[in-house]
């Protein structure tokens, strides 16, 4: 039975919370026609991603197909709370490639030897990066859902604005002003002292 989310097959997908809708009713009804549009618009930019990332035109191709079908078998453990259909889709594509990597146990590239031995980390600095990270998380914790989405995808997921904004189907500018908000935000947060973040 095809659920009323399965126009997205004949019309136009007019945001991600449609993406999300997508994902929910292949959870809720094995929905093929809600599936066939998430795979017609997450699979191509999947690959594009995966061979940005490094990985051949083939590879990227079976990466993403792996990363659809995996849509497709647990949708169910979607959370529209957590995290936006593109972020989800993305980090699981992600996922597959790294463990590809791990299981075929490349060789990690060999670094530069200098006879100059580095300092060991001291105590106190080793506290202080775990204190900057931690409020660094919850300097991201503070921003707007929307804001978070776009930063995943532009830091995390190395996506460009523009692979961001068609990921999303938002204008260009949205997006720019989303990171560009979400970064002043960040940077007041940061330069406050310690103990004041709200």
């Amino acid at each position: 039975m095809v659920s009323d989310i399965g126009f997205a097959r004949v019309g136009a997908v007019s945001g991600e919370a449609d993406y999300d809708r997508l994902i929910q009713a292949v959870a809720r009804d094995r929905d093929r026609d809600a599936f066939a549009a998430l795979f017609d618009h997450f699979a191509p930019r999947l690959k594009a991603y995966l061979m940005r990332s490094g990985a051949a035109p083939a590879a990227a191709d079976d990466f993403a197909q792996d990363a659809m079908l995996t849509v497709w078998r647990k949708a169910e453990l979607f959370d529209p709370s957590r995290a936006r259909a593109a972020t989800w889709i993305f980090t699981i594509a992600r996922n597959r490639r790294i463990d590809a990597l791990r299981r075929e146990s490349r060789p990690l590239p060999v670094p530069e030897i200098t006879l100059d031995s580095p300092d060991p980390e001291r105590p106190d600095d080793l506290l202080e990066a775990r204190q900057d990270e931690g409020r660094v998380r919850v300097a991201l914790r503070s921003l707007k859902p929307d804001q978070i989405e776009v930063i995943q995808m532009a830091f995390f997921q190395d996506l460009t604005h523009a692979e961001v904004a068609q990921s999303l189907a938002l204008p260009l500018g949205t997006v720019k002003s989303r990171i560009r908000n979400a970064m002043i935000k960040l940077r007041d947060l940061l330069d406050q002292p310690v103990g004041e973040q709200s």
